[in-house]
C-alpha cells in the first residue's frame, strides 16, 4: 500500500473504458472536476494512458489513474505500460485486475509492489468474496469488489455481497478502502451503496453510454454526498 496517497471519502470513480477520448473525455474531465469542487467529493478518473498528461494538467481535484500497468523495470519491454512512464505523465494511481483485463495474483502482487516502489495508488477490482480475501492480504489502497456477472447490467450488488465484502476487508486491513460496486445505473445505486458502509461508489458504462455523460454523473455524485452525510 502506498501509505502517502491521500484520498478524501467519501469518493467516486468513473471509468470511461475506451468510450471516451480526446477532448469529448478532456471535457468530461473538466466538468466531472467543476462537480468535485461542487459536491466535495474527491473523483478517481482511471483512464486510457494515451490521455493521463493532458487531463492531468487540466483539473484539480480529479484522481488521475491509468487503467491497467505492467510491472516490468525500466529498459526492455515493447508495448508494456512502465511504472516510472504512468507517473511521470502526471497519474496518481492504478486500476488493476479489472473484469476485462484480468492478471494472476501474482501479477498483482507485484504490480502493487512497483506502484508502492514509485509512489502511485493501487484500486485493485476483485469479483468472488475469495478472490477478495486474497487481494486485501496484498494491501492495495482501494478493493473494488464487483461481481463479474452484474458489470454493465445496471443489477447493482445485492446487500448481503456488500456487507461480506465490506465485513472481510476490515477484518484483514481496515486501512483498505472498501469499494463494492457493479452495475450502478443511477443515483440511487450509489446512495445504497455509501449507506450500506462503503468509502465510495463509480460507475462506467451507464454514465459513457448516457445521453447527457456528465448530468447523470452529477446526480450519482450528489447522491454519494448526501448518503454520506446522512451516515456521518
Amino acid at each position: 500500500m502506498y501509505k502517502d496517497y491521500q484520498i478524501k471519502e467519501p469518493f467516486f470513480e468513473y471509468g470511461p473504458k475506451c468510450y471516451m477520448y480526446g477532448d469529448v473525455l478532456l471535457n468530461m474531465a473538466k466538468g466531472l472536476d467543476e462537480l468535485a469542487e461542487k459536491y466535495d467529493v474527491d473523483i478517481v478518473l482511471d483512464i486510457p494512458d494515451t490521455e493521463i498528461s493532458n487531463i492531468a494538467k487540466n483539473t484539480k481535484r480529479v484522481h488521475v489513474y491509468t487503467q491497467h500497468m505492467d510491472s516490468l523495470p525500466v529498459g526492455r519491454g515493447m508495448g508494456r505500460t512502465l511504472p516510472e512512464a504512468v507517473k511521470a505523465a502526471g497519474a496518481v494511481g492504478v486500476m488493476l485486475n479489472h473484469a476485462e483485463h484480468k492478471l494472476t495474483l501474482d501479477e498483482i502482487a507485484e504490480a502493487i509492489r512497483r506502484a508502492d516502489e514509485v509512489g502511485l495508488a493501487t484500486m485493485v477490482c476483485a469479483d468472488s468474496i475469495e478472490e477478495v480475501k486474497a487481494i486485501a492480504k496484498l494491501g492495495p489502497n482501494i478493493l473494488v469488489a464487483e461481481p463479474t456477472e452484474l458489470i454493465g447490467t445496471g443489477k447493482p450488488a445485492d446487500k448481503e455481497y456488500v456487507d461480506e465484502v465490506i465485513r472481510v476487508i476490515r477484518e484483514i486491513n481496515p486501512d483498505i478502502k472498501p469499494f463494492p460496486s457493479a452495475g450502478i445505473s443511477k443515483g440511487e445505486d450509489c446512495y445504497n451503496i455509501i449507506k450500506a458502509g462503503s468509502s465510495a461508489s463509480g460507475c462506467s458504462s451507464a454514465i459513457a453510454k448516457a445521453e447527457n455523460p456528465l448530468a447523470l454523473a452529477e446526480e450519482m455524485i450528489a447522491a454519494v454526498r448526501k448518503a454520506w452525510d446522512e451516515l456521518h
